[in-house]
């Protein structure tokens, strides 16, 4: 099976056509061209702060950005010779602490988010024999020990997981019946076996959970559809009213794909405090906080008849202790499920 480009435009293009968005959609936007990216800021910076950092460059506009224990910021400095002269004086400047990362917002063709790229590389690691799939970093956490008598036999250590409430059946339950307004999916992921390949999209560190897409020609087929009706909706969808966001709200935000860059993925909020909202991201089991202003409609069920593209599973004897395996493809075999949580497959890896 293969793709073309036309199978796949690009959704990573946040500002419409040519890098513009049209004012009507968000006046908050503007050029990319004129805009300079901050990066590494405090979590607890306000706007005006970052104005102040930038006040010898008259910012227009501030658009911060915290995603996690990330903060960073876009910021309108109204021409390309400011963004020139911002970068010059800004960049590796120490501000409480931390080293600030400074640089133009047009993004290069290497990290903006080419679906064709992604997904083809996707089949080709699936069809080789072994090779090309990434070894995880993640390793048991070795505890030193006490001296002991040789001729006693140490007895194995079994270490002990709470379920992440997010994978919980009862939450998986819940989101389902307000996204997709069917739990039929909860039925049928247990029922993967055998050899797979898993593309992990989120882990829960220090533990054995993580969520991956088992990749298989209906991953493919159901990525390429999905992918497709987002580019086509993204810049007709409108922002949401700030009185629509609220907890059980289905919309559409911005995710990274690591090097792939940034394209516009389902959500659902879980949360909103003030002018944030703590957003899951359905195809990724990934879950951030970003602006309430940054997210767009998604209400229609049409967007919401291809099931979550991720699913939850389980180290069978290991855990994770770096975010390097993150979209990387994984070659093991399911060992069998969770008790109590069948939907939790348990997932070995070959050596």
């Amino acid at each position: 099976m293969s793709w073309s480009s036309s199978d796949f435009r690009p959704s990573a293009e946040v500002f419409g056509k040519n890098g513009v968005l049209e004012e009507q959609k968000s006046p908050r936007f503007k050029k990319r061209e004129t805009q300079v990216y901050v990066g590494n800021l405090p979590l607890d910076i306000s706007e005006e702060e970052i104005r102040c950092l930038l006040k010898d460059f008259n910012p227009l506009h501030v658009h911060k950005i915290q995603n996690g224990c990330k903060c960073f910021a876009f910021v309108d400095v109204g021409s390309m010779q400011k963004v020139a002269l911002a970068i010059q004086e800004l960049n590796g400047k120490l501000f409480r602490k931390r080293k600030l990362y400074v640089n133009s917002n047009r993004r290069s063709p290497k990290r903006t988010l080419d679906v064709t790229e992604w997904t083809q590389e996707l089949l080709g690691l699936e069809k080789t024999s072994g090779q090309g799939f990434a070894r995880t970093t993640a390793s048991t956490q070795l505890v030193p020990k006490a001296s002991v008598d040789p001729c006693k036999t140490e007895k194995p250590r079994t270490s002990i997981f709470a379920v992440p409430m997010e994978m919980r059946g009862s939450f998986l339950a819940l989101l389902l019946r307000e996204c997709f307004r069917d739990l039929g999916w909860l039925a049928t992921i247990h029922s993967v076996g055998g050899d797979v390949g898993l593309l992990v999209t989120s882990i829960v560190p220090q533990t054995p959970f993580f969520w991956a897409m088992h990749v298989t020609e209906t991953l493919h087929q159901n990525m390429q559809a999905l992918f497709r009706a987002l580019a086509e909706a993204e810049e007709q969808q409108p922002y949401l009213h700030d009185s629509a966001v609220r907890r059980g709200t289905r919309c559409l935000a911005e995710y990274q794909l690591g090097d792939y860059g940034w394209a516009w993925n389902r959500c659902w909020v879980l949360d909103r405090v003030d002018s944030w909202a703590v957003v899951t991201f359905i195809d990724f089991g990934q879950s951030a906080t970003i602006p309430v202003q940054s997210l767009r409609s998604l209400d229609s069920d049409d967007f919401w008849t291809i099931p979550p593209l991720a699913q939850p599973f389980m180290l069978e004897k290991d855990i994770w202790s770096s975010y390097q395996v993150i979209h990387r493809i994984l070659k093991g075999k399911i060992t069998g499920a969770l008790n109590l949580e069948l939907h939790i497959l348990k997932f070995e890896e070959f050596k």
